[in-house]
C-alpha cells in the first residue's frame, strides 16, 4: 500500500492589475498562469486581488486602499507570501515589504525559483545562479537593512567601503565568475554539437507544459522527464531518432512563457543555441488551452529575438484528446459564435488552412495521428538531408510505410 504524504504548501496571495494594455480577461488569464506557477513552486493560492488602474503605482504597485485590504487579509490569515504578476522595482519591493511584513515575490522571482528547483545538471544550475545574481544585484539594498551601516572598530576606520558596497562587489564578482564558467561550458557544448557531424537536427520548441517531453519520449522511445507542471524540462536533451531508415537528431528544449525574464533568456543562451542551430523546428502547441493562439505569438516573439523565426517549421497541435469546444446553440439569434465554440475541424478552416500540411493534429499521450506525424517529419528531414548530401537520395524513398 502506498503511503500517503501530506505536502505542506506555502500559503500565498496573488496580485495583478487591469490596465489599458491588459483587460480583465487577459489579467485573469495571467493570474491563472501565475497560480499554476505558484503551485509548481510549492505554494497554495488562498486569494487573488486585481485592481483597475491606468498605470501601476510607482511606490507600491497597487493603490493605498487596496494595499490596506491586502495587508489586513495577510495578517488575519497568516499568509507567508504575496506574489505580484508583474516585475517589481527594488523600491516597490522594499516599500511593499514594510507594509505587508511578509515575503514579497514577483513573476520573475517566482520563475527563477522554479528554475532553481528544476535545474539538475551543473550547467543548468550555473545558468540559474547567474540569472538570480543579475536579478538580485539592484535589490540588495532592500534585503538587509544592516548593509547600509558603515563598518567600524579597530582596523576598520578610514574611508573604507560600506557593507552594501562590499556585498554588491561580491555579487558582481560572482556574476563575472559565473559568466566565465558558462563561457567555458558553451565552448564544450559547441564542440559536442560539432561532433554530431552533418546529421539533420530537429528541435522541439513551444510554450511550457504543451507536451514537448511527452512527444520526445514517444518518437525517440526514451525516458525524458515529463510532468504536468510548468518548466518540467530545463536541460536540453538530444536523442537520435530513426524513421524508416533515416537517422536524425531531436532536441527537447526549455519551454517558453509570457513575460519571460530577460535574465533567463540571456543566461540560457547555450540552451537556446540548440534552437538556433536546428535545421527544422517542431513548434508544439497545446490546442486544448483556451489561449493557445497567444502562446503561439509569445513563442514566435522569442524565436524572433534569438534569430530563429524564419527556420523551416512544422506546427504540431498537441492534446487533441483534451480539446473541447464550448457549446453553441445554432438557433440562438442573439449569441455570436466565437473561436471558443470552434471544433477542431472548424479550426482547420481558419488561419490554420494557410499553414497547409505544415499543421499536424496529434495526441502524444494517446498516440493519436502519430503515423501521419512521422511521415510528415520524415519528408521534411529527407528533403534537408538530400540537399546536404545530393548523392544519398536513393537511400531513402519518397514515401515510406511506417509500422
Amino acid at each position: 500500500m502506498i503511503e500517503k504524504k501530506d505536502i505542506d504548501l506555502e500559503k500565498a496571495v496573488l496580485i495583478g492589475v487591469v490596465t489599458q494594455d491588459q483587460d480583465e480577461e487577459k489579467s485573469k488569464e495571467y493570474l491563472d498562469e501565475l497560480e499554476f506557477l505558484t503551485y509548481t513552486a510549492g505554494g497554495e493560492v488562498i486569494k487573488r486581488y486585481t485592481q483597475k488602474m491606468n498605470v501601476p503605482n510607482p511606490k507600491t504597485f497597487i493603490g493605498t486602499g487596496k494595499m490596506e485590504e491586502v495587508a489586513k487579509f495577510v495578517k488575519e490569515n497568516d499568509i507567508g507570501t504575496v506574489i505580484f504578476d508583474d516585475e517589481l522595482s527594488a523600491a516597490q519591493e522594499r516599500n511593499i515589504s514594510k507594509i505587508l511584513n511578509c515575503k514579497i515575490l514577483d513573476r520573475t522571482n517566482l520563475i527563477l525559483d522554479i528554475f532553481a528547483q528544476r535545474a539538475q545538471t551543473s550547467y543548468a544550475r550555473t545558468q540559474v545562479e547567474l540569472a538570480q545574481c543579475e536579478y538580485l544585484l539592484p535589490r540588495l539594498k532592500g534585503m538587509w537593512t544592516h548593509l547600509e551601516r558603515q563598518k567600524g572598530g579597530i582596523g576598520m576606520r578610514g574611508p573604507g567601503e560600506t557593507e552594501i558596497e562590499t556585498d554588491r562587489r561580491i555579487v558582481r564578482d560572482k556574476i563575472t565568475l559565473l559568466k566565465a564558467k558558462i563561457k567555458t561550458i558553451d565552448k564544450q557544448m559547441a564542440v559536442q554539437r560539432g561532433n554530431r557531424g552533418k546529421m539533420v537536427r530537429v528541435a522541439l520548441v513551444g510554450y511550457t507544459n504543451v507536451g514537448k517531453s511527452t512527444l520526445m519520449n514517444v518518437i525517440s522511445k526514451s525516458d525524458v522527464f515529463a510532468e504536468n507542471k510548468l518548466f518540467a524540462t530545463l536541460d536540453t536533451t538530444v536523442r537520435k531518432v530513426v524513421i524508416g531508415n533515416l537517422p536524425f537528431l531531436v532536441s527537447d528544449t526549455v519551454g517558453f512563457i509570457r513575460k519571460l525574464p530577460t535574465q533567463l533568456v540571456d543566461s540560457f543562451k547555450s540552451t537556446l543555441d540548440e534552437v538556433r542551430e536546428a535545421d527544422l523546428l517542431l513548434h508544439v502547441v497545446d490546442i486544448s488551452h483556451s489561449n493557445f493562439e497567444e502562446h503561439i505569438e509569445s513563442v514566435n516573439q522569442i524565436l524572433d529575438e534569438i534569430g530563429s523565426k524564419d527556420k523551416p517549421t512544422i506546427m504540431v497541435f498537441n492534446k487533441i484528446d483534451a480539446y473541447e469546444a464550448e457549446p453553441f446553440d445554432e438557433d440562438d439569434l442573439v449569441d455570436v459564435k466565437t473561436p471558443a465554440n470552434y471544433t477542431i475541424e472548424e479550426w482547420k478552416r481558419t488561419w490554420m488552412a494557410r499553414v497547409g500540411d505544415n499543421a499536424l493534429f496529434i495526441s502524444a499521450l494517446n498516440k493519436e495521428n502519430l503515423e501521419e506525424f512521422r511521415k510528415r517529419v520524415y519528408r521534411e528531414v529527407r528533403e534537408i538531408h538530400v540537399t546536404r548530401f545530393p548523392y544519398n537520395h536513393f537511400l531513402y524513398p519518397d514515401i515510406i510505410d511506417i509500422e
